[in-house]
């Protein structure tokens, strides 16, 4: 018993490792990553090396498997360059397979004390992430130095011989258990590392090793599915066709293990160097044999996962019909109804933010982040649409309306990022540690809300009508608003002053609400400047003084 749990204790060390690499990568790299994948997509051999590169750097072939998710649901990506993405994953994984595998455990303290210290001394941001992931990096081989000492009373277990024997003969029970085994730790590089310590101290047969390899390439591919399995269909078909790859390589290479282990063996003989050669072998082949077909698998997976209307979705453009897009009026038209419909999920924001501040209730913070997640996606779809409306017959009147369209919904898009990124932050510590404003504060954060959903509606209004007189008021809501904040200001340093506890406990976070709440009327200010200088009222800096001023 004592030996399982060290051997669970080391196991377990070893994915943390795994996760700390793969979380320190991600926060140093992760925009650069993305990027990289992004620029790999022109076609599937480039794609295939992204694929690969990325994942020898996440070291998870399910990280790589999610980005590439997020990619083909936005369809930013098409299936087939998604599934030649992960491809490469597949063998990227294994070739890291192979990096842990050398003998060096003696360099394990030494990587720890270096990412601690890069952690722990270093101000720069990207350098501290990085010093977490080399602290993974060390911990990760310092696992698979427990893991082999806590292994070695497993020659003594009475039900290990039992075990082995059943999977020799039923090769699929191998299979199984190795898929299980990837699926609990979610981490099939974990697992392949334990098989080869296994194998290495000869604790597992030859043809079970093998056996469990192909069974933890088959859980490797179904833990994103599981990921995913609540997103769109356009995210889930990748995972999806990966998953075909590795039931059709398991299904074929399964029978002919007898006839590939010799063939194997002559390469290196070392077990362990045979089962890391093998899981190397199986992505490869997989990938030479696929690549030509990605197309047709492609195919299959938007057969098997058909688009799916939800007209319920309030993220999802309902006006922008691709037929309209050769006649400008009509495209812009449909634009602009969906730009309102942005609005409408703005003020819903705001209202709902309000009554975070209010009552302090959680479940709403989730709420406004998905309503910015939901304009997030009508404002990327609404540009995507503009891309397409076409130029031939626009005149300048159409160009400019194009130009009013982006600044209204970019404008939206960062007042929504300001509430969910910033308001509900500080909602969210005043809800974690009980904190209550004073009375008069309150009221004021109150007021100036209630004024900020009003000008969500006078920016709608102008956009709409184009009126003068109304873009007029709102740009000079801007001036207002500074002079709003610099009151409270000083009402809540007097209150200060006369010591007032409320005001005490929430000074920083009731600043930084004023703060936001201007900043968010700031860029509802900004939706009234192209009618204003359209109509030259406006300076370089501001508005035009009346001339009966």
């Amino acid at each position: 018993m004592v030996f399982l749990i060290n051997l669970l204790g080391a196991a377990a060390l070893l994915l943390w490792g795994l996760r700390m690499v793969r979380t320190g990568v991600l926060r140093a790299f992760g925009s650069q990553l993305r990027a990289f994948l992004g620029r790999a997509m022109g076609n599937r051999f480039t794609a295939f090396l992204g694929g690969l590169g990325a994942t020898i750097l996440l070291q998870s072939s399910s990280a790589t498997a999610l980005i590439t998710s997020s990619f083909a649901s936005r369809k930013v990506v098409g299936a087939s360059a998604a599934l030649a993405i992960m491809l490469g994953a597949d063998v990227g994984t294994a070739l890291v397979a192979q990096a842990y595998a050398f003998k060096v455990a003696w360099i394990s303290p030494l990587l720890i004390l270096a990412g601690w210290f890069m952690f722990n001394h270093v101000t720069d941001t990207r350098t501290r992430d990085l010093g977490r992931a080399i602290v993974g990096l060390g911990i990760t081989l310092l696992g698979l130095q427990m893991i082999t000492l806590a292994a070695e009373p497993m020659r003594e277990a009475p039900v290990v011989p039992l075990l082995l024997k059943l999977m020799a003969d039923a090769p699929i029970s191998g299979v199984l258990v190795g898929a299980a085994l990837t699926i609990a730790s979610t981490s099939s590089l974990a697992i392949v590392l334990l098989i080869v310590s296994f194998a290495s101290h000869a604790l597992i047969p030859i043809e079970v090793s093998y056996a469990l390899v192909l069974g933890a390439n088959l859980g490797s591919a179904v833990m994103p599915i599981m990921a995913t399995f609540s997103d769109e269909p356009t995210a889930r078909r990748v995972p999806v066709g990966n998953l075909i790859f590795r039931l059709i390589g398991v299904a074929v290479v399964l029978p002919l293990l007898p006839l590939i282990i010799p063939e194997i063996s002559r390469l290196q003989p070392e077990h362990w160097r045979q089962v890391l050669n093998f899981h190397v072998a199986f992505n490869l082949a997989l990938a030479v044999v696929f690549i030509p077909f990605i197309g047709p698998v492609a195919r299959l997976t938007q057969r098997l996962l058909p688009e799916q209307e939800r007209p319920d979705d309030p993220g999802k453009a309902r006006y922008l019909t691709e037929g309209a897009v050769e006649n400008p009026s009509i495209g812009l038209a449909n634009a602009s109804r969906e730009a309102l419909r942005m609005g409408d999920l703005l003020g819903q924001m705001l209202n709902l933010s309000l009554q975070v501040f209010r009552n302090d209730d959680r479940k709403l913070i989730h709420t406004v982040s998905d309503i910015d997640s939901q304009i997030d996606r009508l404002n990327e779809a609404i540009k995507l649409y503009l891309t397409r409306v076409s130029r031939d017959v626009m005149d300048q009147a159409d160009h400019r309306r194009i130009i009013d369209l982006i600044t209204f919904t970019t404008n939206l898009e960062h007042a929504a990022d300001i509430v969910d990124k910033s308001l509900m932050d500080l909602a969210g510590k005043k809800t974690k540690y009980g904190l209550k404003f004073s009375p008069e504060g309150s009221k004021e954060i109150e007021d100036i809300h209630r004024r900020l959903n009003d000008n969500v509606g006078l920016a709608m209004n102008v956009f709409m009508t184009g009126d003068l007189a109304l873009a007029r008021q709102l740009f000079a809501e801007k001036q207002i608003f500074r002079e709003l904040e610099r009151v409270a200001a000083e009402n809540h340093l007097q209150r200060l002053r006369e010591g007032r506890m409320e005001s005490m406990t929430t000074s920083g976070l009731h600043l930084d609400i004023l703060r936001d709440l201007k900043r968010i009327n700031s860029h509802l200010a900004l939706m009234a400047q192209p009618r204003l200088e359209a109509a030259g009222e406006l300076y370089s800096s501001r508005l035009k003084e009346e001339a009966t001023a």
